[in-house]
């Protein structure tokens, strides 16, 4: 061994004595340069592409057609029959589902799966919008505007309330 590291001798300890670098061991940066902008942190909801929500819309329309198709098929309707019956649904469910998602089922976000992220950033808009409404936020609401108008005042030099009330405006009373 050399330069006092290791092991003063390998004997009995069951390895060779090599000693190696740990190279999985990262050392903390000193600076906290990002070399993204603070306005990408901020968080963005994934909107959902309609073309193909529209596409899973059909296709899950189809699939019950199919469904029927092959029912009927195997108590053996005529040919022409299956067809009515086939293009009856089809137009019924076209009706039905126009403005839907074509999941009537009430889940929201829970009846969906994990690849179907589409569906589910349309669920989660909805879930949000909803809860917005419930909570009276406004749509114009940006997340932290309170402080950058304190800020603004304060360059501008508008002195803000000074008692302590927190800017309430509230009014002491006498005891």
């Amino acid at each position: 061994m050399s330069s006092n590291v290791g092991l003063t001798t390998p004997r009995g300890s069951g390895t060779s004595g090599y000693v190696q670098r740990n190279l999985s061991n990262l050392r903390p940066r000193d600076n906290s340069f990002s070399p993204y902008p603070t306005d990408s942190l901020k968080h963005r909801q994934r909107q959902p592409n309609a073309e193909i929500l529209e596409h899973d819309r059909l296709r899950q329309i189809e699939v019950q057609v199919f469904e029927l198709r092959d029912k009927l098929e195997d108590e053996e309707v005529e040919e022409d029959e299956i067809e009515a019956q086939t293009e009856a649904l089809r137009r019924k469910l076209l009706n039905s589902t126009d403005g839907d998602s074509g999941r009537g089922d009430g889940k929201g976000k829970k009846g969906l799966k994990v690849h179907q992220v589409h569906e589910l950033a349309k669920a989660k808009i909805e879930e949000s919008e909803r809860l917005r409404r419930a909570l009276g936020i406004r749509e114009d609401y940006e997340e932290g505007a309170h402080w950058k108008r304190g800020e603004e005042r304060l360059r501008e030099g508008i002195p803000e309330a000074s008692n302590d009330d927190g800017g309430r405006g509230l009014k002491k009373e006498k005891w």
